[in-house]
C-alpha cells in the first residue's frame, strides 16, 4: 500500500530507512508523550506536546518503513499500513491534526481535557506499536 502513495507528485517519497534519524524521533516523541501528561501544565501545552508526540513517533514509523512525507497528515492516514493500528487510533490523530490546525492557523486551539487524554492514549498505543519493531539497519 506504502508503495503505491509513493512517486512523482505523490504523498510519499520512497528513502532508505536511516537508524539514529527513527532513533530520534522515537526518543523525542517519547520525550514529549512524558511532558504531555504532566497535570501542571496548562491544557494548551498538553495537547502541543502530545500532538508533536504522535507526529514524531508515527514520522518513526513511516521512516522504519523506508518512506518521508512533507504532509503532516499523511503520517496518521497510514498508520494501519505502518503499525496496523486501527481507526480507533488514527481518527483521534487526524481529528487532533485539525484541531492543531485550527490553531496555528487561525488561532482558535479549541482543547479540553477529554480530546487531550484521548490524544496522550493515542500516542501511547503508537509508542507501544513502534517499541516492537526491530531498530533498523545503521
Amino acid at each position: 500500500m506504502l508503495e503505491n502513495l509513493s512517486g512523482p507528485g505523490k504523498a510519499l517519497a520512497a528513502e532508505a530507512p536511516d537508524a539514529k534519524e527513527f532513533a530520534g524521533l522515537k526518543r523525542s516523541g517519547e520525550a514529549r508523550l512524558a511532558d504531555a501528561a504532566q497535570p501542571g501544565l496548562s491544557l494548551e501545552g498538553r495537547f502541543d506536546l502530545a500532538y508533536n508526540a504522535a507526529h514524531a513517533l508515527c514520522l518513526a514509523a513511516l521512516r522504519w518503513h523506508g518512506y518521508r512525507s512533507g504532509n503532516r497528515y499523511i503520517v496518521f492516514q497510514v498508520l494501519p499500513h505502518t503499525l496496523g493500528l486501527g481507526p480507533e487510533v488514527w481518527r483521534v490523530l487526524a481529528k487532533c491534526h485539525d484541531i492543531r490546525n485550527l490553531g496555528e492557523y487561525e488561532g482558535d486551539l479549541n482543547v479540553d481535557e477529554r480530546i487531550v487524554t484521548d490524544l496522550i492514549g493515542a500516542c501511547r498505543i503508537v509508542a507501544a506499536k513502534l517499541d516492537s519493531l526491530p531498530s533498523p539497519k545503521p
